[in-house]
């Protein structure tokens, strides 16, 4: 038996967060590269924080000994929390989902920042979104499958998974919503470019946003609000 209101899970980083510029910011105070976003978005996995070529013999030293390492998820910790900025319109488009009475809003995150869930509400609270609005902020461990964490929120909050959504740049993002029956709000500005979604990930490009007004837009007209 499913209750009455709908559910939108917003992704964080890459999503409603511009986070390639604070990572890039952290990278720079340690004297480290990463490139443009469109270098870094062509990368996999790992090696989006070591650099292309050019770059990764320095990453490399820079990131070996533990101390080294510790010293830069510092230094993206505060970054995080006193400067980064969150994706135009994005402030707006939360504060405006979490005012809807039938509507559960949470986020689920995979920021490797200090005590990631306090580093995010200070982050969304500085950029002026109500975060006490929100129905769940969780931290998810690289370990854990986000298409497991997708299922047992929804599955929690009796939703119909036909009035279920999430948000998302990667294909994990992807995955999880369809794999519970979401409609997945896919975008190219975060952590994935839209060739890579579309010609490797196989997200279809109809459901791929390329600006964050474009992503605005979408939601708001799939909820209905304004």
């Amino acid at each position: 038996m499913f209750d009455p209101h709908r559910l939108i899970i917003l992704d964080a980083d890459g999503t409603t967060v511009d986070a390639f510029k604070a990572i890039n910011m952290a990278f720079k105070a340690h004297n480290m590269n990463i490139g443009d976003i469109q270098r870094f978005q062509d990368r996999r996995k790992i090696f989006k924080y070591i650099g292309g070529l050019k770059e990764m013999p320095i990453n490399l030293r820079k990131q070996l000994k533990e101390k080294q390492r510790s010293a830069l998820i510092n230094t993206l910790t505060e970054i995080y929390r006193e400067q980064a900025r969150l994706f135009d319109g994005m402030g707006w488009l939360i504060n405006r989902l979490v005012t809807q009475p039938d509507l559960r809003v949470g986020m689920i995150t995979r920021n490797i920042t200090i005590e990631p869930e306090k580093t995010l509400r200070k982050l969304y609270r500085r950029n002026g979104v109500d975060d006490s609005g929100l129905d769940f902020l969780i931290h998810l461990p690289l370990r854990k499958q986000k298409l497991t964490a997708f299922q047992a929120i929804r599955e929690s909050l009796k939703v119909n998974p036909a009035r279920a959504y999430a948000t998302g740049d990667e294909k994990c993002d992807y995955v999880a919503a369809v794999g519970t029956g979401m409609h997945p709000f896919m975008v190219s500005f975060g952590f994935e470019s839209y060739r890579r979604l579309t010609k490797k990930i196989g997200v279809p490009a109809v459901l791929i946003s390329r600006q964050p007004h474009e992503l605005k837009q979408r939601i708001l007209h799939a909820l209905d609000l304004s």
